[in-house]
């Protein structure tokens, strides 16, 4: 449609009054009335640990062990390992295939600590591992007996804890979780006339957890 020149003017006007009303606006005001405040919150929980199998041995302040058993044969010294605690806290989902633990020890030399008395071998340290705790499945359990090399009469192997021999263990940790406790009988069997003095030995003991 074609517009004569005061139609052009008016619209032109009417344009530039539009643009003046925008233009004239003021600022905006600021409310700091603190009623309209927004409170922000936000509850972060704890961060969660990955389960994990774990060993702890009861405080103790080492095993002595006493005289007890002796015959011709040998001279026997016995005691009693403190409780072992191994705990898996994993979920039976994060569980790999095949995932087993164990808890071996090894003992050291028994030196003599004054004197010139030869050290006592670690194969002449036995012990009878023994589950305190319930296997609800059964598939955790206790290791083997082991003798001395002097043998104890009970048919163990006698080979002591010269190397590495199992406390306790799962073949399968996905069979069951949960916590258990072990210890085990320590027999000290020597030669007969083994030196006398004060003897000192560590036992280590080692968790090992593969899949």
């Amino acid at each position: 449609m074609k517009m004569n020149r005061t139609t052009q003017i008016l619209a032109a006007a009417m344009l530039g009054v539009a643009l003046a009303g925008v233009g004239m606006a003021g600022p905006a005001v600021a409310d700091d009335d603190p009623d309209n405040g927004i409170e922000v919150s936000v509850t972060i929980e704890p961060k969660t640990t990955p389960g994990q199998v774990s060993m702890t041995v009861a405080d103790n302040g080492g095993v002595a062990l006493q005289e007890n058993g002796s015959n011709a044969a040998a001279r026997q010294f016995v005691g009693s390992l403190p409780t072992v605690t191994v705990t898996d806290t994993r979920r039976p989902e994060d569980i790999p295939a095949g995932d087993f633990w164990a808890v071996v020890g090894q003992a050291g030399e028994f030196t003599a600590t004054s004197g010139s008395a030869p050290p006592i071998g670690p194969q002449y340290l036995g012990w009878r591992p023994r589950l305190l705790s319930d296997s609800s499945s059964g598939a955790v359990a206790a290791g083997e007996p082991v003798s001395s090399v002097i043998s104890d009469g009970s048919g163990a192997p006698t080979v002591g804890l010269q190397g590495q021999e199992l406390l306790v263990s799962t073949a399968n940790s996905a069979d069951e979780i949960g916590t258990w406790q072990v210890n085990a009988d320590l027999a000290l069997r020597t030669p007969a006339d083994v030196a006398a003095g004060d003897y000192h030995s560590t036992l280590t003991l080692s968790l090992f957890n593969q899949s």
